[in-house]
């Protein structure tokens, strides 16, 4: 963490990121804080045309105007208004208070025994303290700022451009502070409140007769786009090139050829850096591998959308930069010459399964082409809204009480290579899932995201690991999947940890990398998962079967 500190100090581009500031803090802290000025200074206006037209046509005018405006626009505020919101949370709320909660927990859990009775109790705890101290702090910012607010005015503020900004960013200082004074106890007393995450104690039994479905589930494979290429992770001292995923896909080949396979997910971190050239490697790949390439389905990582400079942490975007939309269309051109017949969208408006993904696509193909090749901004306009509503994807169950899976998009909008690991769920996705679960009211499902939904009941080497890596609306998401616990499987990556466990009734299973974190010559690993069916009608998990890939032999010296 040190090191990457001083990386930020002595490498980010000062320019860049004053233009940064201004754009995402600057500016929408004053838009912010001059809410309730303008909202005082309109209302009163309002009410003295009332009182002068005895609330005549004109008015109502207006109303009807603004009223058609929200209407028409309502579903894109809306997803801007939820961006900012969880933006807000993963910028002010999610990394301190995870800090103070994980700090605490590295600090008493390796005392404890990951099977004691209070570990759970100390997990809470933690979470409860760190909610406390940063409410408190909060408050402490709010009550200070609070003697420089201007709530109501006149229009005659509007003289004095200089005193409404420094009451704008108090405003703002306020609103924030309260924010997050009620957002952090909020969310640990959702932390100590919920079911704490516990390892799997034992897998199910195998049945009789019943069917099983066998999922390969990869993840993290990081491919580059040349042959000995740096990886932002694991550099030198990892596999080198895309050889041991190439290993892996013989391997594939041949478990399915003995007994098919119904599916091979990657959830996530596909490329290292979202680069064309690595997209192009991982395509080539699989299409030396043609018996598997149509079990492949994949979700989008962390690596493949928000690196912004894999060899300079301290790189950054500009919000009006074109770079970001171009990794987003890779990936959904990538998924679409992949998956794109067999996996669909969902129509949220009439709540019904849409069209596949290349269908979908295809009206924007000429554009993404033309935006592709030029890299012009004002030509991704109207491709401003492609990505989120591609999201989730379904690959319906084959029969009505089959399997199918939803890949879910798990990454935080970030302008930055230093916080390009957080994660976060919209609401809109979660509402189309349930759309398309209700769709299958029999079926169950496997739900593939990158990110892991809650931080894992076992220490973690250091104490960055646990910080600004899971989901930020984690426990909101655990809540909301509670009902489906009994259909659904989550299936994930992002921490190349292998994990089975459960939380809140929910089956949540980790993959390993089989490319990261080892030397040429270590052996690494993948897991093909089966599932089937109990005589309770719940989704079960039977003992999976680990998949070693060999490691280079080491030379001698």
């Amino acid at each position: 963490m040190l090191s990457l500190a001083g990386t930020l100090l002595t490498e980010i581009s000062l320019p860049k990121l004053a233009v940064t500031w201004v754009l995402l803090i600057l500016l929408p802290g004053l838009l912010l804080g001059m809410a309730p000025v303008v909202a005082s200074i309109w209302l009163s206006a309002f009410f003295d045309r009332v009182e002068v037209f005895q609330a005549g046509l004109w008015s109502a005018a207006v109303l009807a105007l603004l009223l058609a405006v929200a209407l028409l626009s309502s579903r894109r505020l809306f997803r801007l208004a939820e961006s900012n919101f969880w933006a807000l949370n993963a910028l002010a709320v999610q990394p301190i208070y995870a800090a103070g909660r994980e700090a605490m927990r590295q600090l008493f859990e390796r005392r404890i025994a990951p099977d004691s009775a209070h570990l759970a109790k100390l997990r809470a705890a933690a979470a409860l303290a760190s909610g406390l101290v940063i409410c408190a702090i909060s408050l402490w910012v709010l009550a200070a700022a609070w003697p420089s607010t201007l709530i109501v005015s006149d229009i005659a503020i509007l003289h004095a451009p200089w005193r409404l900004a420094r009451a704008a960013l108090a405003n703002s200082t306020v609103l924030v502070s309260a924010y997050v004074a009620v957002a952090a106890l909020a969310w640990a007393i959702a932390d100590a409140t919920m079911d704490q995450p516990h390892d799997l104690e034992r897998f199910d039994e195998t049945p009789g007769d019943d069917a099983i479905w066998r999922i390969a589930h990869l993840s993290d494979i990081h491919v580059v786009g040349e042959n000995y290429g740096f990886r932002i992770e694991s550099g030198r001292s990892g596999p080198r090139g895309n050889e041991r995923l190439d290993q892996a896909f013989v391997r594939l080949e041949a478990i399915h050829a003995a007994d098919p396979l119904h599916a091979i997910l990657i959830t996530g971190d596909v490329t290292d850096a979202g680069l064309s050239t690595e997209w192009a490697e991982f395509l080539d790949i699989v299409a030396r591998h043609p018996a598997i390439a149509d079990l492949i389905v994949m979700a989008p990582g962390n690596h493949d959308l928000n690196i912004v400079d894999r060899a300079n942490p301290a790189r950054l975007d500009l919000p009006t930069s074109p770079s970001k939309k171009l990794r987003k269309l890779r990936v959904l051109s990538a998924m679409a010459a992949l998956q794109g017949e067999r996996v669909r969208v969902v129509d949220v408006a009439s709540g019904r399964m849409g069209g596949s993904l290349a269908t979908a696509l295809a009206p924007f193909a000429n554009l993404m082409t033309r935006f592709v090749d030029s890299g012009k901004p004002w030509l991704s306009q109207d491709l401003s809204d492609l990505w989120a509503r591609a999201f989730p994807l379904v690959l319906p169950p084959d029969r009505e009480d089959g399997l199918g899976m939803i890949l879910l998009n798990s990454s935080a909008d970030t302008h930055f290579s230093f916080t390009n690991a957080l994660g976060m769920v919209s609401m809109e996705q979660v509402r189309a899932l349930e759309k398309a679960m209700a769709l299958y009211p029999k079926a169950y499902w496997v739900l593939a995201l990158h990110h892991h939904l809650v931080e894992y009941p076992r220490p973690a080497k250091a104490l960055s690991e646990r910080i600004g890596t899971a989901l930020v609306n984690g426990n909101w998401f655990v809540r909301r999947l509670r009902p489906l616990a009994g259909r659904v499987v989550a299936m994930h990556g992002h921490r190349h940890i292998d994990w089975v466990g459960e939380c809140a009734g929910l089956r949540l299973v980790s993959a390993p990398s089989p490319v990261m974190d080892a030397r040429d010559q270590d052996e690494t690993c993948f897991y093909v998962h089966r599932l089937t069916v109990g005589a309770d009608r719940r989704l079960k998990l039977l003992q999976p079967k680990k998949i070693i890939l060999d490691g280079l032999p080491k030379v001698q010296a």
